[in-house]
């Protein structure tokens, strides 16, 4: 008996960790896409100063639209339609 229920503990463990992981999907995703908005964009602008010589300006403003893009992202994901 003390096995049935460990075996029926388990499986309803897994079952709540797979729920909360799928509903966590969305939130996880708009934090990489802030993340990965920042970067990339903030790269670009650094790539562009590296270039051009015009230190900080395309690095200040491809962080600024970084930030934007990425918040509009998270923004989509916390107040949907």
């Amino acid at each position: 008996m003390p096995n049935e229920k460990r075996g029926l503990f388990l499986a309803r463990s897994l079952q709540v960790l797979q729920e909360n992981l799928r509903r966590s999907g969305p939130a996880v995703s708009a934090g990489y896409a802030l993340i990965g908005a920042i970067l990339l964009l903030g790269g670009a602008g650094y790539a562009l100063d590296s270039w051009l010589d015009k230190s900080p300006w395309f690095l200040f403003g491809g962080l600024v639209t970084g930030i934007v893009v990425g918040f509009y992202e998270l923004a989509k994901t916390v107040w949907p339609r």
